[in-house]
């Protein structure tokens, strides 16, 4: 750090106090002490400062109220709250309420330089002036008071830059949050890199995380960067956290910790400057319980929590989707839906989410054919002794796919799930990628039921 900056340091235990000003100190920077919030606004009232760092927790004065009144009196002062371990909402509430950052106990003094100096740079102070702007949008159409609530905490921690596991099912819309996190936050204008750590074995997923050299395996032809370089600056979101495999974990946690990447077949580790976001759709404590996940990368990726309510626990939200979805696929021809299909809608479970509602509305909207869209039209039930036979028109495709018939009376819910899996495919050559539409799942509920369906020898 090349700037010397004049640093307010709040907090009522002293050794606390010695620490940080120690640090600060031998880094440079001229720090002032204050015992509590009340000795800190009457300091602030005679002196400058370029930045305060203040404990939550102090008598005559909490933390957060200090925070509040500084942020009337001396808006474009940064404020750092430390936070002891475990009080998420304690970090969530400071940064709602105005904080550039916040810090948790116990942290180290790389820790809090690393804080001072992001929070004290020219392109953060321009970011907390633009992200008093109105009008960006929510990427989540809510009226639900739990997903609004998420919404408020990740667009509030998106200043900071803390790790945040964002964990739901599937089609719950964990992507859209983080990119939420990363068009919030002070590295908008930098990288956004996705990474889905199922789509790759594990040889194939280190090379793509921290690249490799030339040589450094059969194939390697050329020198490969690893998406977290290309993040560098900007945010990465490892997609689906809990698939990736052990060793490789533990090589992502020394990642985390040291901020370098060691490219394979690299001599030099790469520095790097991420910010990071996991998803998963598992349960990561439940895996680490079962051997299945570390527990010290659980707790590095598990700084900010965030929990996406499933659509069955969100149901008022079917109505508003349902037209959103409507107008996008059909525009100007939308009409609204007669109630009775509408309640039908808001009834179904939606097991997979946001994502099978988007496709069967889309389904209803070629099915209907610029008619209104019946029940039948979403294809939300299917009667075992029925034969079903759908023929859909895509989009800008004069070809038609002629849906399977979804089989004979005597069946089992599985062996009908499979057969209407595998006709499918046959229908669309082989297409997994329109095949998963017409069948309203992702493309990785579809490759692993094929994978099932392959160890049941059902195919090669």
């Amino acid at each position: 750090m090349s700037a010397v900056l004049r640093i307010l340091v709040v907090d009522d235990d002293p050794q606390m106090q010695l620490a940080v000003q120690t640090t600060l100190g031998r880094a440079g920077h001229k720090v002032t002490c204050a015992a509590n919030g009340v000795a800190a606004l009457a300091l602030l009232e005679k002196q400058e400062f370029d930045l305060i760092i203040s404990d939550q927790r102090m008598p005559e004065m909490t933390g957060q109220e200090l925070l509040k009144l500084t942020t009337e009196r001396w808006p474009e002062l940064p404020f750092v709250m430390i936070t002891a371990h475990g009080t998420i909402n304690q970090a969530v509430e400071a940064m709602q309420l105005g904080a550039a950052d916040f810090i948790t106990k116990p942290f180290s003094a790389e820790d809090l330089l690393r804080i001072v100096e992001r929070v004290t740079s020219t392109e953060n102070k321009e970011a907390r002036t633009n992200s008093r702007r109105s009008g960006k949008g929510k990427p989540i159409i809510t009226n639900d008071p739990v997903m609004i609530r998420v919404l408020e905490i990740a667009e509030a921690v998106a200043r900071s830059d803390a790790t945040v596991l964002i964990q739901g099912e599937s089609g719950t819309g964990k992507e859209l949050i983080a990119r939420l996190i990363h068009t919030s936050s002070p590295r908008s204008n930098q990288p956004f890199v996705a990474v889905n750590c199922a789509a790759l074995p594990e040889t194939l997923l280190e090379s793509e995380l921290f690249g490799h050299e030339k040589g450094a395996f059969t194939g390697a032809q050329t020198r490969k960067i690893g998406k977290f370089e290309l993040a560098h600056g900007g945010t990465i979101l490892l997609d689906e956290i809990s698939e990736m495999e052990l060793t490789l974990q533990a090589k992502l946690l020394r990642v985390l910790q040291e901020r370098e990447v060691d490219r394979v077949g690299g001599r030099d580790p790469v520095s790097v400057d991420v910010r990071v976001v996991a998803t998963t759709n598992r349960n990561l404590e439940q895996m680490v319980k079962n051997g299945e996940f570390r527990e010290d990368l659980f707790y590095r990726l598990n700084v900010i929590p965030i929990t996406l309510p499933a659509l069955r626990e969100r149901s008022g939200d079917v109505r508003l989707l349902v037209n959103h979805f409507m107008k996008q696929f059909l525009g100007k021809n939308y009409q609204p839906l007669p109630e009775e299909v509408m309640t039908a809608l808001e009834q179904h479970p939606w097991p997979g989410n946001v994502r099978e509602l988007q496709n069967a509305v889309e389904r209803a909207a070629i099915l209907s054919r610029g008619r209104v869209p019946s029940e039948t039209d979403f294809l939300l039930t299917r009667r075992l002794t029925d034969a079903i036979e759908v023929t859909v028109e895509q989009h800008n495709c004069e070809t038609e796919i002629e849906r399977p018939k979804v089989i004979r009376s005597g069946m089992t819910v599985h062996d009908m799930e499979r057969e209407l899996i595998l006709e499918t495919l046959r229908s669309t050559n082989d297409n997994r990628t329109q095949a998963a539409k017409l069948l309203g799942i992702s493309i990785r509920t579809l490759r692993n039921k094929l994978n099932e369906y392959r160890k049941e020898g059902y195919f090669e």
